[in-house]
């Protein structure tokens, strides 16, 4: 989409894994690990049908694709452990922590919409409260109530955009990316996406966003009615 074609936001709405923080290369690795242990390879198309999914929809798809010996509460009991042993210090990518706070001190209204429970984005984030502080709120869609379905749906976007003191329409919303099931979410919740991806990840999956950019460092808020900066 050319520059000029996109529609004016007032607010910004944030997936968190692979976007803001390098959390989606540790989640390779634990379902690498888990794989690895009943001889199959984790990756090709199947990481990126799980990339951004719900916890535990991703443990059945993995379970289902490698036909794993494991009930779906026996694979999340190994990933959660090998999520304490390896979330220690997630680091912020590139571009990330500028704009958020470029944002804030702009008086942009943003907001975190990630498939992570409460108790993952505690362990992913403690050593980076000052930078989720800067967040109006949260909707975590693995513990949220509110969040009926996962994405690909809109859920966790919608709620987040219903959460903002003015409630602002869909349409006025920019969400930002990395996983083509966040896109479709976004997409689905009637707004506009950035997308962030994965550099392997294949054209056919970034077709659908507003936007596709190379790292957030890219992203011009001009062009989409938002302040610039400094």
């Amino acid at each position: 989409m050319a520059q000029g074609k996109f529609k004016p936001v007032t607010h910004c709405i944030f997936d968190m894994d692979g976007l803001l923080i390098d959390s989606e290369t540790v989640y390779k690795k634990i379902y690498c690990t888990i794989c690895e242990k009943y001889g199959y390879s984790y990756g090709g198309d199947l990481a990126f049908q799980v990339l951004g999914r719900p916890e535990r929809i991703g443990a059945e798809l993995i379970i289902n694709h490698y036909k794993l010996p494991l009930s779906i509460n026996e694979f999340q009991d190994a990933y959660h452990r090998l999520q304490r042993e390896m979330f220690n210090h997630v680091k912020m990518l590139p571009g990330a922590e500028r704009l958020l706070r470029h944002l804030k001190k702009h008086n942009v209204p943003i907001a975190l919409a990630t498939s992570s429970s409460a108790e993952s984005f505690a362990l992913k984030t403690k050593h980076l409260t000052e930078m989720f502080d800067l967040f109006h709120h949260k909707v975590l869609g693995g513990s949220d109530p509110d969040v009926k379905k996962g994405k690909p749906n809109p859920d966790v976007f919608l709620v987040a955009a219903e959460r903002f003191p003015d409630s602002p329409d869909p349409s006025k919303c920019l969400v930002f990316e990395d996983a083509p099931n966040g896109v479709e979410a976004g997409i689905a919740a009637g707004m506009q996406t950035v997308m962030v991806p994965d550099k392997h990840l294949p054209d056919k999956f970034k077709e659908r966003a507003t936007l596709v950019l190379q790292s957030l460092e890219q992203f011009k808020p001009e062009e989409f009615g938002l302040p610039k900066f400094d």
